[in-house]
């Protein structure tokens, strides 16, 4: 099973995509991951760390993200539906611990301007220029193995051809 996850997340390449377990905990990653992790702290990176973590804690991907109220917004609001659909204790105190780490930015914005609650795209400052990235989760939900039948895969797609083009490269 680990081999087909793998050549799920190559098959993905020049576009980043990961496997997250229920609780956002990373899996695995493809080596086009590595431009959306690019100057974050190495104990918020790499298997076993937290992606809900990298994307909203200051020493995370936070301060390249250039529409974080609205991103933040909805990673805030997918964990809390999580919680509230599951009743799962680890969920509500990750959606807590998220909700604190977005309001601790000092970010001007309104979270609620332009919030569609699907579809909210990544905006985010890169080596390689500014991406605008969508993302899709694809579960598992046929699976009889109750590990992979909590694994999701997040592929980051891009938005438009500018950001098609930088991640070709």
């Amino acid at each position: 099973m680990r081999a087909a996850l793998e050549h799920i997340l190559s098959g993905h390449l020049p576009y980043p995509a990961i496997i997250v377990d229920r609780y956002g905990d990373l899996v695995a990653a493809n080596k086009a991951f590595e431009l959306i992790t690019e100057g974050a702290a190495v104990d918020l990176t790499g298997p076993g760390s937290n992606v809900y973590r990298l994307a909203l804690h200051r020493d995370g991907i936070a301060p390249r993200v250039l529409n974080l109220p609205v991103w933040g917004r909805h990673i805030v609001e997918r964990l809390r539906q999580a919680s509230s659909r599951t009743a799962d204790d680890r969920l509500a105190v990750l959606h807590a611990e998220m909700l604190s780490h977005l309001l601790d930015h000092d970010r001007p914005g309104d979270p609620a301007e332009d919030y569609l609650g699907f579809a909210v795209p990544l905006r985010l400052r890169s080596s390689r220029g500014d991406l605008e990235l969508m993302t899709t989760v694809t579960t598992f939900a046929t699976a009889v193995d109750i590990t992979l039948a909590e694994l999701k895969l997040e592929a980051f797609l891009p938005a438009d051809k500018r950001t098609a083009d930088l991640l070709a490269r």
